[in-house]
């Protein structure tokens, strides 16, 4: 059974994601073994620099990186990554599950998105849209995808 990851920079405060979020990771648990990994946002000022941000940036990053488990094939999910289909990312995440020795894991980052650091450790990166969503959102939408991807391995019905 895959063992998959899943580390966001930031904490789910309203109750409709958590609900979602829940919803998802408990569905996930037919088809793998989920863990999530929630780390603390750097603060930054109300109107940050740019060079703040950076900062910011990479101390999440090496926060990140700390916490992938040993192994595992990362995806980040970033604006600037590859779009897929849902049937394309089943199989991304088969290709990744044997890359990672069974072990893959996804980060969706911050407000300000991810560090570069983490971005080039990525053996895949990966955008939902070329719209902007709240990252807390796009926690939602991507346990979603990773239960459709599941599902659609497994021969399931939910896809169609």
């Amino acid at each position: 059974m895959i063992e998959l990851t899943l580390i966001t920079v930031g904490k789910l405060k309203e109750k409709f994601y958590q609900e979602a979020s829940a919803e998802y990771i408990k569905r996930l648990g037919a088809y793998c073994r989920f863990n999530i990994i929630e780390l603390g946002e750097e603060k930054r000022s109300r109107d940050p620099s740019q060079r703040e941000i950076e900062t910011a940036l990479e101390k999440e990053g090496e926060a990140i990186l700390r916490s992938v488990p040993r192994g595992a094939a990362l995806c980040a999910m970033c604006v600037e990554g590859r779009e897929l289909t849902s049937p394309e990312l089943a199989r991304a995440l088969e290709n990744l599950g044997r890359e990672g020795g069974g072990k893959v894991c996804f980060v969706v980052g911050g407000s300000d998105g991810l560090a570069p650091a983490v971005k080039a450790q990525a053996s895949l990166r990966l955008s939902m849209s070329r719209m902007t969503f709240p990252h807390h959102l796009a926690r939602v939408m991507l346990l979603e995808q990773l239960y459709r991807a599941l599902n659609i391995s497994a021969g399931g019905h939910y896809h169609k």
